[in-house]
Parts: C-alpha cells; sequence; structure tokens
C-alpha cells in the first residue's frame, strides 16, 4: 500500500471515528428508549416530539450545513460539532424539564447536523473515485456501526452497574458526553493533512447552493433517501414492539435496542457497498430490488404468533427487516457520484440532499408514536408495520426513477467519461 493510500485510510478511519460518536446523545432512545419512559417521564408521543424538534432544525439547517462545509475548512467543522454535542450532554444529564429538552435536541441538531454532517460526507465522497462510492459510503456505515456498537454497549454497560436506574441513566448519558468531547478533540489534532479537504476546486456559498439546485439528479437522489430513512425510523418500534407483545425482559431491551440500531450498520453497510459495486453495479439499482425484499419479511414479522415462546421468531424476523434496511442506509448516498456532482459544488448538494433525506424526523417518529398510544396492543403496531410496507412500495418506485436518470446518463457520457470528485 502505497503512503497516499495509507494517508487516505487513515483520514477515513479517523471520520468514522466522530461519525460513529456524535449521534449517540440525540438518539438516546436507541439504547434507552423505556429508562427514558421510566426515569425522564415521557411518553411515546413525548419521545416522539423530541425526535420531530430535532429533526425540524435539522431540516431548516441542513442547507446552511451544506453550505458551511464548501465554504470553511472541514477540520475545523468537525470537531466543533462533537464538542458541542458533548457539552449540551452533560446538560441533558441534569434531566431537564420537556419544555427544556425540547431546547436541548435542537441544538443537538445544529452540532451534529449542520455543523457536522455534510461536512463528513463530503470528506468521505472526497477520498474516493467514482468506481469506490458505494464501498466508501458502506464502510462508512459499517465502520460507524461498530463505532456505535462499542459505545453503546459500554454505555449499557454503565447503566447496568450504577443499578439500572436514574443514577444509571445520568451516568450513561455523562459517559456519551465524554466520549464526544474526546472524538473532538482528537479529530482536531488527528486530521491535519489538509489534503482531506477538496481545497483544489473554488469555494462556494448562495451560487454553489442555486447551482445544486439545478441539478435534477440531486433531487433524485434526495427523495430516494426520504424513502429509505422514513422506513428506517420505523425501525425504533421494534423495541417496544418486542417488550410488550413476546415479552422481552427489560434488562434485554437495551441490548436488542443496540444490535438493532448499531451493530447491523456493521454488517450493513460493507454488504450494501459490496452488492451495489460489485453484484447490482449501481446503488440506485439495489436499492430498487432492496425496496422490494422488505415485503416478504414484514409479512413474516406480522404473521409470527405472539408471546414469550415465540421471541426469539419475532427478533430473528425484525432483525433481518433491519438488517435490509441498514444495506440501504449504507449506500443511499452514493448514488451522488451517479448522476454527476461537480466537486466544488459537492457540500451544497449533500444540503439539499439531507434537508430532503431526513426530512422524515420532523414527523414519522411523532406519527408512528401517536398511532402507538392511540391504538395500544397489537392493533397499534400493524397499523405502523402496514404503513412501513406501503412506504416500501413506494419506495421502490422512486428508486426505480433514479436508477432510469442513472442508465440515461450513463448512455450520454461516453466510457471514462465520469472523473474523481
Amino acid at each position: 500500500m502505497t503512503a497516499q493510500a495509507k494517508a487516505k485510510w487513515f483520514r477515513f478511519l479517523v471520520l468514522i471515528l466522530g461519525g460513529g460518536t456524535i449521534y449517540k446523545l440525540g438518539s438516546l432512545k436507541d439504547a434507552f428508549y423505556v429508562p427514558m419512559q421510566e426515569f425522564m417521564g415521557l411518553s411515546h408521543t413525548e419521545i416522539g416530539t423530541l425526535m420531530s424538534v430535532n429533526a425540524i432544525v435539522a431540516t431548516v439547517l441542513f442547507v446552511v450545513g451544506g453550505m458551511l462545509a464548501d465554504r470553511f475548512d472541514t477540520r475545523k467543522l468537525i470537531p466543533l460539532g462533537l464538542i458541542g454535542t458533548g457539552g449540551l450532554g452533560l446538560y441533558l444529564a441534569t434531566f431537564p424539564g420537556f419544555d427544556r429538552l425540547l431546547i436541548v435536541f435542537g441544538l443537538f441538531a445544529i452540532c451534529a447536523d449542520c455543523i457536522f454532517w455534510p461536512s463528513l460526507l463530503k470528506a468521505i465522497k472526497n477520498l474516493g473515485d467514482d468506481n469506490e462510492q458505494g464501498r466508501m459510503f458502506g464502510l462508512l456505515e459499517g465502520g460507524r456501526g461498530v463505532v456505535d456498537t462499542l459505545i453503546a454497549f459500554s454505555a449499557l454497560g454503565v447503566f447496568v452497574v450504577m443499578g439500572s436506574g436514574e443514577a444509571g441513566l445520568k451516568s450513561a448519558i455523562l459517559f456519551y458526553a465524554t466520549i464526544d468531547i474526546l472524538a473532538g478533540i482528537l479529530t482536531w489534532f488527528l486530521l491535519t493533512d489538509r489534503a482531506s479537504q477538496s481545497t483544489a476546486t473554488p469555494r462556494s456559498g448562495l451560487s454553489g447552493l442555486l447551482e445544486a439546485v439545478r441539478v435534477p439528479g440531486v433531487w433524485l437522489v434526495s427523495c430516494n433517501v426520504f424513502m429509505v430513512y422514513i422506513v428506517y425510523c420505523g425501525l425504533t418500534y421494534f423495541i417496544p414492539y418486542l417488550k410488550d407483545m413476546y415479552e422481552l425482559p427489560v434488562a434485554l431491551v437495551g441490548a436488542y435496542g443496540i444490535i438493532n440500531q448499531y451493530f447491523l450498520k456493521v454488517l450493513g453497510g460493507p454488504a450494501g457497498g459490496f452488492l451495489a459495486d460489485k453484484r447490482c453495479k449501481s446503488s440506485a439499482r439495489y436499492m430498487r430490488w432492496a425496496f422490494l425484499a422488505l415485503l416478504p419479511v414484514m409479512a413474516v414479522i406480522m404473521l409470527i404468533p405472539k408471546g414469550s415462546s415465540f421471541i426469539f421468531a419475532g427478533m430473528a424476523a425484525t432483525l433481518s427487516f433491519a438488517l435490509i434496511v441498514f444495506t440501504m442506509r449504507g449506500v443511499f448516498w452514493a448514488p451522488m457520484s451517479e448522476v454527476g456532482i461537480a466537486p466544488h459544488i459537492t457540500g451544497s448538494a449533500f444540503g439539499i440532499g439531507c434537508l430532503i433525506g431526513y426530512a422524515p424526523g420532523m414527523f414519522a417518529y411523532v406519527i408512528y408514536g401517536s398511532i402507538l398510544d392511540s391504538f395500544p396492543g397489537q392493533q397499534g403496531y400493524d397499523y405502523v408495520f402496514s404503513l412501513m410496507s406501503l412506504l416500501a412500495v413506494i419506495g421502490f418506485m422512486v428508486s426505480s426513477l433514479l436508477y432510469r436518470a442513472v442508465q440515461n446518463r450513463s448512455v450520454e457520457l461516453p466510457a471514462g467519461a465520469l472523473t474523481q470528485n
């Protein structure tokens, strides 16, 4: 391996470190959904509202984040987002009231989704050429999954050691906050090679955003991400589903949540990248068929008998569904290269993509949570899972349009016309 290649992969690992730590606090419900209800006094709808506020602020500011990534050094933006998130976590550990929690979760979005995420996506895209995009983003998702899993299980261990009560939850939050601050400090010192930035291209602001808006492929990629993400939001409700319908012990609820939301990234991200690049030769084409694959798996989930005797069957089915979704999440940004994005508007293109693609976070959790609160028990879960299936069908249609656009572009361009971004 050449020195240049070693430097490339070192930067990649440093970026994974940041990407795998920054969302733990904003997504506290992934591993501590039930403790949040018990010790912070939050209902399904209130937890959904916190997630929606986070997503609303993120959505409003994603485009701003994209322009920041095009205009400023991402080496500075990435650590700033991490340290800011950690500082907010220190306050979250005091268990503020619901009104103040709304503010905290909004500020999480500013640090993670505006300052950090578009900069990370731009840095990752600039590390690989067009033939590597599926693998680069797939490995990013897989690498984040490794970091996610290690940190989340460590936080769960802190929670258990501290008594699995209110003190345990506060200690777990402080653990997350400390990790974010340390990761921010490390990325500041380790991302010293400015070659990780796209400094060879002119820096753009509003003009770059306006140019990106006029690229049709940006909108198709964004809508495709939207459909993957709205189905992904539903994975959260597999956690209370197994507890309510299969009597999953409370001690295992957190472990299942970590596996469902984090560990599957380790498998799904690289698998999606490999299937997209090597088998399907297109990330858009792979996601098209992955959407269809979700339907029979969801049918199995809904048909499995309920009760503690079938708990392993329920866990296997829900984890299989989640794994497919994570293979899609691993590559849903890769088509940005397939549709052709000029290097100097990469950040703005990702900002638009995040604005639209992550928009379901504004309302999906509230919708899913409200359904469960309005229709307790099996009926509510049937409604949620049926809605997720319908959305998967729509996703198949959207990804089919995206793949058609990719095919048309490949016909228009001569072989080898795509250049490294």
